[in-house]
């Protein structure tokens, strides 16, 4: 069986995750701190934009998944995973700023929405709703 989102989804989650590491590497380099953060602030925050997207991406993948498995997917279904990308990646600029910023703001809201929409879809295929 082909699952066409899952499988974009997962390849595009490990190209973000990947871009994320090369950025906090690039850091590390260039501020010659090759082990934890050094007390680098902006290694701090690029550390915590990649643990975000450590603590969200596994869910909102193990959702999207399961709901193309279930075949309930529909046409809405890739248009929730690009989003959610696209979320992550703003998420991880707004991270670049030392207080709120809108992109941070937004990457944070999008992730959330989607994990709780997913949920729910779940919730709903899982009672026979949908």
């Amino acid at each position: 069986m082909l699952l066409p989102v899952t499988l974009c989804t997962a390849a595009a989650l490990a190209i973000l995750s990947i871009w994320l590491m090369v950025r906090i590497g690039g850091l590390r380099n260039k501020a010659k701190i090759f082990v934890g953060d050094g007390g680098n602030d902006a290694i701090i925050r690029r550390m915590r934009a990649q643990a975000n997207f450590v603590e969200s991406a596994p869910f909102v993948f193990a959702l999207i998944l399961a709901v193309e498995l279930a075949g309930r997917g529909g046409a809405w279904l890739p248009y929730v995973a690009g989003l959610y990308v696209v979320g992550r990646v703003a998420h991880a600029f707004g991270m670049e700023e030392s207080g709120p910023g809108m992109a941070r703001f937004a990457g944070t809201i999008i992730s959330m929405l989607t994990l709780l929409g997913l949920a729910i879809v779940a919730v709903l295929i899982t009672t026979g709703v949908m």
